[in-house]
């Protein structure tokens, strides 16, 4: 097996030990092994602190249906591959990513448009929604939706989003969580 070195600050550490290590007893270098495990911690970290400062662009990502395949730190930039349902939500995510740094020199992303990942067509009636007799309507919740722009669709009040939420209560759990493709009841004034 060819031998692969990890480099950490002046530190050399050697791979193949580190595997003798787990998987053949072999305990010959533990000063090595101790670099390795500084060496993952400050991995680790530096994922820590990337996520951070992308958090903005994760939370898009799992408001548009977005699947992240990958997430990691890799050549010391976060590194994110995944499939996007429609090119407007791959171009929202970058947007977004353009808002928190417009260099992104940090992140290397992959997405790619993935039209089995859309959400199926909206009911009947568009994303208005039906009407029941009772007054109270349906939404289809579409990508980049929240309560609030629902209710200042349906009420003119973006406000309001709690009635929203106390009606659908049996779906959702928080206000500021809702999927694409969701029926949500619109109760009326």
């Amino acid at each position: 097996m060819n031998d692969v070195k990890v480099s950490h600050s002046t530190d050399e550490v050697d791979l193949q030990s580190f595997v003798d290590y787990l998987f053949l007893g072999k305990r010959s270098d533990p000063e090595r092994l101790s670099s390795l495990g500084a060496l993952m911690t400050q991995q680790d970290q530096r994922f820590d602190q990337l996520k951070q400062k992308y958090q903005s662009v994760l939370d898009r990502i799992q408001q548009t249906g977005v699947r992240l395949a990958h997430l990691h730190v890799q050549d010391n930039k976060l590194f994110m591959q995944g499939d996007a349902p429609s090119k407007e939500i791959k171009n929202r995510v970058w947007d977004e990513i353009k808002r928190v740094d417009p260099t992104y020199s940090d992140l290397t992303c992959d997405l790619k448009v993935n039209p089995a990942l859309a959400p199926s067509a909206p009911a009947a009636g568009g994303s208005g929604g039906n009407t029941s007799g009772n007054g109270t309507k349906t939404y289809t919740v579409k990508a980049g939706d929240s309560l609030s722009k629902i209710s200042k669709q349906f009420y003119g009040d973006p406000n309001e989003y709690m009635k929203i939420f106390e009606a659908n209560r049996d779906q959702l759990r928080d206000p500021n969580v809702i999927q694409p493709g969701q029926e949500l009841k619109i109760p009326g004034r």
